[in-house]
């Protein structure tokens, strides 16, 4: 079980390595074709600061992500990645309910089933 947790941990640290680089240095290009549909065209230059933020926030969960496995004490190491993937869900939850519904399957699931794992 410990292997799927870290291999799941990973993933949700890789996909918000990739939620930094699209928001924060491809809000404009890459960026206008994940979020089609969610935010008018005209409307990606004038919050290309405030995705860049969003973005760093990311990066910031990912770092805590990456920094539990660089821990070598298991019960620290576990409650590290337990906690940045609280944060994670928490983030994605939100995003679900007030953004779209899609980020509960991007962001909330991964994080919460890699949770589910780390206790089981």
């Amino acid at each position: 079980m410990k292997i799927i947790a870290l291999i799941l941990t990973g993933f949700v640290a890789i996909e918000h390595i990739y939620i930094l680089w699209l928001e924060m240095f491809a809000w404009e290009t890459a960026g206008r074709k994940v979020f089609k549909g969610s935010l008018k065209p005209e409307l990606f230059t004038p919050t290309k600061i405030l995705a860049a933020n969003q973005g760093l926030y990311n990066g910031f969960l990912a770092a805590g992500l990456i920094w539990s496995f660089l821990i070598s004490d298991e019960n620290w190491s576990k409650n590290v990645a337990l906690f940045f993937l609280g944060c994670v869900a928490v983030a994605g939850l939100y995003g679900a309910a007030t953004a779209s519904k899609r980020i509960l399957y991007v962001q909330a699931l991964p994080a919460i089933l890699a949770i589910v794992v780390w206790l089981l």
